[in-house]
């Protein structure tokens, strides 16, 4: 039996909880220092009432402990991390060796490992590791084989933003202007507008954000992630606001559900609690810049948005006209605008906010419709707003308000044995109640002496009261038994009374979670270590290096982790970028190809073999491409 985990974002912990109250199995969250989004910092006051509500129902909490550390840091570090144990967290997901040494938590290998091959796979398996987050761009065969390589848990990404480099070897925010991506200041540089020119500085394409990718979307895709051995679907998102999270995570706990259903067999979910009732979710309706399944199916599409690197919305239809209001009158400033909706399902409401793409331009507009009736929007005059123009909405009010005002109920399933008992003239009720995480609670309430002339309708008086939810459970009576075939005589609120206090019972006995797997598992000692050999060739990732030697890719910045690598036989191992800036080097590598997007490959698309470089500019800067067909991968370097 095969546990699956939803594993959602939460950038505090209202939206974990909300999260969690749609379906995650669990959720990750950072402290106040040390995660890869430096705008989502939590107190560790906030963390353990998430941890509190979250082992409520068997769910997961994880530290998002991602970023590289500095030897003046490690200490600050170990302080959190003890906190965050003592505050109720399950694992932390690190990027940085020394964090193995610095806990006794479990540890999961970030997807800033850049995990994309058995070697590294094995390396950070024996360095402690009891599960890999793998990188984005894997397809399910390479998923395979890292399963077939380890032991170990695997995670994946299944929706939200992409990085178009490979995770954790993205050094273009650091040298673009000193905010490192490693460190959780990126300044997502990749969702610039550049320009495209050859060496001869002729300008092939003009003002588009050339390195800007469309956002993952998985959701029928699960089946083939959990044959190809992921037990992790995890969510992007640390950023995202509570309606999103909401959205996307009851979408795919609902697949998930589905999946369990059809092979009860082989999985199971890894938290305890039935979702039910609240809204309808549609992931087209929240944040995104068009959708993409990537490198899954081991080939390449239409991965790129750089017509739109802000998110566009669904598309609602077509501009018909624009007309000035009060009868030709433009004092207000407000115009009319009135659209061909491309379907007659969709309904447009007062303070939608819509979006398009000016003629002859990459950036996206925006603007929001005060009055919408019908098939119109009126609103203030939008400049390079014309008629043809496709118009988006990426701010759909309604549905904000339904997912806002339908919050879906998540409980516990209990099954509840009641036994009448009938001694002398007096009754009592003997109850056992046992949930679907195995825990079991007994009460014996005096139930009066007189007995209900309908038998019938008492039973289902018990059976409609205690079918009920209390708390964070939801009851079902299974039986209904008597020593001497008579039922008491009860009210509905006494009935009540007992569900209450089977729930207040419950609550004083914690969830029997699932162990989460690998959370024993002990860190290598130094003969381990040294048993572990470093795959040179997937850390240093097409930078030449003799033999031995780890370049700036291993990301190492603190004693511990070059300790940590020289103990696995590294024989030097450079400094991190952020400590380095080695001069040209490579920023960037990635499975994304622009020369691909724009139909000049030479070798997918039989395009003339180009001649010369190919640079991107931005602001005066120039970045060197290059392009590794043997490996089918494109470098961004200092040019």
């Amino acid at each position: 039996m095969t546990e699956l985990e939803l594993l959602a974002p939460a950038r505090n912990a209202d939206i974990g909880i909300a999260a969690i109250g749609c379906g995650a199995d669990a959720v990750y969250i950072a402290g106040e220092e040390f995660g890869a989004r430096q705008a989502a910092g939590n107190p560790v006051s906030e963390i353990g009432r998430l941890c509190d509500y979250a082992h409520g129902f068997g769910a997961r909490v994880f530290l998002t402990l991602n970023t590289i550390l500095y030897d003046n840091e490690l200490g600050r570090a170990q302080t959190l991390l003890k906190e965050a144990e003592e505050a109720g967290i399950d694992a932390v997901i690190a990027q940085d060796p020394a964090v193995w040494r610095l806990t006794s938590l479990p540890v999961h290998a970030s997807t800033q490992c850049a995990i994309r091959t058995p070697q590294k796979a094995l390396m950070y398996e024996r360095m402690g590791a009891s599960r890999l987050v793998l990188e984005r761009e894997m397809s399910l065969e390479q998923i395979a084989r890292i399963r077939e390589a380890v032991g170990c848990e695997l995670e994946f990404f299944v929706h939200g933003a992409l990085c178009v480099s490979y995770s954790g070897q993205c050094y273009l925010s650091e040298a673009v202007c000193g905010r490192s991506a490693n460190r959780g200041e990126c300044i997502q540089a990749c969702r610039s507008l550049y320009d495209l020119v050859d060496e001869k500085g002729k300008v092939l394409v003009r003002n588009k954000a050339l390195l800007s990718l469309k956002d993952y979307n998985l959701l029928t895709r699960l089946s083939d992630l959990a044959e190809a051995g992921v037990s992790s679907f995890k969510i992007e998102g640390r950023l995202k606001n509570i309606t999103y999270v909401r959205n996307v995570v009851r979408a795919y706990s609902q697949a998930l559900d589905v999946l369990v259903q059809t092979h009860p067999d082989r999985y199971r979910r890894a938290s305890f609690g039935k979702v039910t009732g609240g809204f309808v979710p549609d992931p087209e309706k929240t944040f995104n810049r068009g959708y993409t399944e990537l490198f899954l199916d081991g080939k390449r599409g239409s991965w790129s948005s750089m017509d739109a690197p802000k998110p566009m919305g669904e598309e609602v239809g077509t501009v018909v006209s624009i007309t000035p209001v009060n009868g030709g009158r433009e004092a207000s400033g407000d115009v009319t605008v009135a659209v061909r909706l491309k379907d007659r399902s969709i309904t447009l409401a007062n303070g939608d906010g819509f979006s398009f793409i000016p003629r002859g331009r990459s950036e996206i507009v925006g603007f929001r419709g005060d009055v919408c009736r019908g098939n119109t929007i009126r609103c203030r005059k939008v400049g390079q707003l014309h008629t043809g123009a496709r118009l988006f909405r990426n701010m759909d009010t309604a549905f904000e308000k339904e997912v806002e005002a339908k919050a879906p109920k998540r409980s516990i399933g209990v099954e509840v044995e009641l036994t009448s008992e009938h001694s002398g003239h007096e009754y009592s009720v003997a109850l056992l109640g046992r949930t679907e995480d195995g825990r079991e609670v007994r009460l014996k309430i005096p139930a009066g002496a007189d007995t209900a002339t309908n038998r019938e309708r008492m039973e289902g008086m018990f059976r409609s009261q205690l079918g009920k939810g209390a708390g964070r459970y939801s009851f079902s009576l299974s039986s209904i038994g008597s020593d001497d075939g008579s039922l008491p005589m009860m009210s509905a609120s006494a009935i009540n009374a007992i569900r209450r206090e089977l729930a207040a019972r419950l609550d004083t006995m914690p969830v029997l979670s699932i162990p989460l797997p690998g959370s024993d598992k002990p860190r290598p000692t130094r003969e381990d270590l040294q048993s572990n050999p470093v795959p040179y060739k997937e850390i240093n990732d097409g930078v030449n290096m003799p033999a031995g030697y780890l370049s700036y890719k291993a990301n190492v910045s603190n004693r511990t982790s070059r300790e940590i690598y020289e103990q696995m036989g590294a024989g030097s191992v450079d400094d991190a970028f952020e400590i380095s800036h080695r001069a040209k080097a490579e920023l960037m590598r990635t499975k994304y190809c622009i020369r691909h997007e724009l139909g000049l490959c030479p070798v997918h698309q039989g395009a003339p073999a180009p001649s010369g470089k190919l640079y991107l500019l931005n602001n005066g800067k120039r970045y060197a491409l290059g392009f590794d067909c043997g490996k089918c991968e494109m470098t961004v370097s200092e040019g």
